[in-house]
């Protein structure tokens, strides 16, 4: 049977939204969060993050009932409301912003290997990016072999990386202590106020959320296009339980600055200190079940979007070919070099994991926030509302929630990765510009896009600038 013909369950949709979420972000998180703030502010910056996501999974829940012709919605949902190049510009951010999430999860493989084995070092020894690019083109050629095949792959891994977690979280509710929750609270010793605290971990829980949209990107796959937005909701909320208890329980155990000094994976340092040296074996064994599984999922997503670009000719026609398998061979081919370019990178990387992580999440807010303005314009229109027209203003409070998330989001991973991504975005235009010429439209047939590259390409300067002068480091 064709893998056309083929269609996946509800909770095999399910699992590609889980598979793409539980990855190397949540095994970071008591680390990365007790750098910046204590169990308040974490808690206050999991409300934040947890409504904002939870109105953008419901806009995508909307926008896949009441739009079911737009498939690969991430960008496509931007083209249909706000054009050729905003569509263009959302599908290249989704994907770029996907391969560098790829890079993190090897850049966080090669450094638990390095515990064990310190001929990997931190994760950027030349041995270290030796085997990741081994990983990367063992990855490359199962996908190959089928997009159903590598699918029902991730279903089984979804379930072995959430084993450790769990054992993890039950652990620590056992070891819990009261008095050194309550110390770090506000955040021990650091001496910046909480909303400081909160916002520094903003970007952080953009990244772990990164995967929510999996079951939009695979939608042309699902048997009912209802099952689409059930299983982004499901999946929301078991990872959301998840994330926040594996952020919040190590405070209990441990002291903030203990926490902040750990080793990434983090998780395994803090199970260590309660458990012994097994602890951290067991979490380590789990990382890379997780982030392997993660890596295939997230593998797959950065090809069908590319594929679905190529397909309705926002990229170049040739991202639309498939082999016999009906995989998106060249989207995939390019997906698996770019990521192979930016793993040879983090040699000079100072600390390669965090700047993947917040870049990831940066180039990613872009198509989130187009996806939520497109589920705004429409309820504010009353578009497709005529059958229930009830449910109109709850999808409008929605939406508008879903924007103003985003768009704070943006504020709080600062300038810095504003410049970073536009560099990425300016000379990711040719393929536009070859897409159009291929179809002998005009590059640019709107006022608005000339206006939206003119800053995207000053931006791009000005960060190409302050690379070159260590203005903005990396």
């Amino acid at each position: 049977m064709a893998v056309t013909e083929q269609k996946m369950s509800r909770m095999a949709l399910t699992a590609m939204v889980v598979g793409g979420m539980v990855g190397a972000g949540i095994f970071s998180l008591p680390r990365t969060f007790a750098g910046a703030t204590g169990p308040l502010g974490a808690l206050i910056a999991w409300i934040i993050a947890g409504t904002g996501m939870y109105m953008l999974a419901r806009v995508f829940q909307f926008l896949a009932e009441r739009k079911p012709n737009i498939d690969a919605g991430v960008f496509a949902y931007a083209k249909e409301g706000f054009g050729d190049y905003p569509g263009f510009l959302s599908a290249f951010g989704y994907w770029i912003g996907s391969c560098i999430g790829n890079v993190s999860y090897w850049v966080l493989i090669k450094s638990t290997l390095g515990a064990f084995f310190p001929v990997f070092g931190d994760g950027n020894t030349v041995i270290a990016i030796g085997v990741a690019s081994i990983g990367i083109w063992l990855f490359h050629f199962l996908i190959l072999r089928g997009v159903q095949q590598a699918a029902f792959i991730n279903s089984i891994v979804t379930v072995a990386k959430v084993i450790p977690i769990m054992v993890f979280i039950v652990l620590l509710f056992f070891a819990f202590k009261i008095d050194l929750f309550s110390m770090n609270l506000y955040g021990g010793d650091l001496t910046v106020g909480l909303f400081e605290q909160v916002k520094a971990t903003m970007l952080v829980t953009v990244f772990v959320f990164i995967g929510i949209e999996g079951a939009s990107v695979y939608s042309r796959y699902a048997k009912e296009r209802a099952d689409v937005g059930k299983a982004t909701i499901l999946g929301f909320i078991v990872v959301t339980g998840l994330m926040v208890l594996v952020t919040l329980l190590p405070y209990a155990v441990m002291e903030r600055a203990e926490i902040a000094g750990l080793r990434q994976p983090s998780m395994s340092g803090v199970l260590e200190s309660v458990v012994g040296p097994w602890g951290a074996m067991f979490v380590s064994a789990g990382l890379l079940v997780s982030v392997l599984g993660a890596y295939l999922a997230w593998a797959l997503i950065c090809a069908e979007v590319m594929f679905a670009a190529g397909k309705s000719k926002d990229m170049p026609s040739v991202f639309a070919k498939v082999n016999k398998n009906n995989v998106p061979v060249t989207a995939l081919w390019v997906t698996s070099i770019i990521i192979q370019i930016i793993v040879i990178t983090t040699y000079w990387s100072r600390d390669a994991f965090s700047l993947m992580l917040n870049l990831t999440s940066a180039t990613t807010l872009i198509p989130y926030l187009f996806v939520a303005a497109y589920g705004l314009m429409i309820a504010k229109r009353g578009e497709t509302y005529e059958v229930r027209p009830q449910e109109r203003k709850r999808d409008l409070l929605l939406a508008t929630f879903a924007v103003l998330y985003t768009l704070f989001m943006i504020y709080a991973g600062g300038l810095k990765f504003i410049l970073l991504s536009a560099v990425l975005f300016a000379p990711g235009t040719v393929l536009y510009f070859i897409a159009r010429r291929e179809q002998g439209k005009v590059v640019f047939d709107k006022a608005s896009d000339w206006i939206i590259f003119a800053v995207i390409a000053a931006a791009a300067i000005y960060g190409v600038y302050g690379l070159a002068t260590g203005a903005i480091s990396i």
